[in-house]
């Protein structure tokens, strides 16, 4: 989703009305977007700024542009920014549907993104991704169909990586308050991004006794003494 060439059609004249460049066929392109707007609205040292009574409409086009160049942005998103800019409410959701119309605005487009970038760079999980993408203003149904493209599997595999990762080096696992520190500690990460508490000691446990098994430590079953359920481990810090 990118401010491409489908850009102009939601500045020029045809769009909105002529503006103070649709009459001599040519427009300078720079990489500010338009002249007079900085990324939160017009420039108080322009003369857009100066305009006691500057265009609502132009002032929002400019907005939503700048923003989108920054990254991309859910229609929620960039109906907040302008809220906050005071722009009128029936003219920021006219600029809005005219973006959404060429969409320089796609909510499925931008889920996809979302769910494709957070869960490789942030390793998160499926219920972290779907309460992101609410408070972004992602409908249920888009977020679930883009939360199709991330496995069951592949979000395992991530979660195995990750206490690879953060299991330290050192650690003596046949030592059992120190095997149940770790686990803990691991746990409440897998926890914070979304995993289950059952999946997540799941997954620790079998990380930890691979790797207990590799260092040779003893894991015996019966060494372990039950002292409640994952969950009143996992939140009982």
């Amino acid at each position: 989703m990118t401010a491409s060439r489908d850009t102009a059609d939601v500045t020029d004249g045809q769009a909105f009305g002529p503006g103070p460049d649709s009459g001599s066929g040519r427009r300078r392109r720079g990489r500010g977007g338009p002249r007079g707007f900085g990324p939160e609205g017009p420039d108080p040292e322009s003369s857009v700024a100066s305009d006691p009574e500057p265009d609502p409409a132009s002032v929002a086009r400019a907005i939503v542009l700048r923003q989108l160049t920054s990254s991309a942005k859910s229609r929620l998103q960039l109906s907040r920014k302008l809220a906050e800019r005071n722009i009128p409410e029936d003219v920021a959701e006219a600029v809005l549907d005219r973006f959404q119309e060429v969409r320089l605005i796609d909510d499925a487009e931008f889920a996809d993104m979302w769910v494709r970038s957070r869960s490789q760079s942030r390793k998160l999980a499926k219920g972290a991704l779907r309460r992101e993408l609410a408070e972004k203003g992602i409908e249920a149904e888009t977020a679930a169909t883009a939360l199709e493209q991330l496995s069951d599997e592949e979000e395992e595999a991530s979660a195995r990586l990750l206490v690879e990762r953060k299991l330290r080096p050192g650690i003596d696992l046949s030592d059992r308050a120190a095997r149940d520190k770790a686990t803990r500690r691991l746990a409440s990460m897998l926890a914070r991004k979304g995993y289950q508490p059952s999946q997540a000691f799941r997954i620790v446990g079998e990380v930890i006794a691979s790797h207990a098994d590799h260092t040779g430590a003893d894991h015996a079953h019966g060494d372990h003494t039950e002292t409640g359920s994952p969950e009143d481990v996992l939140f009982d810090e």
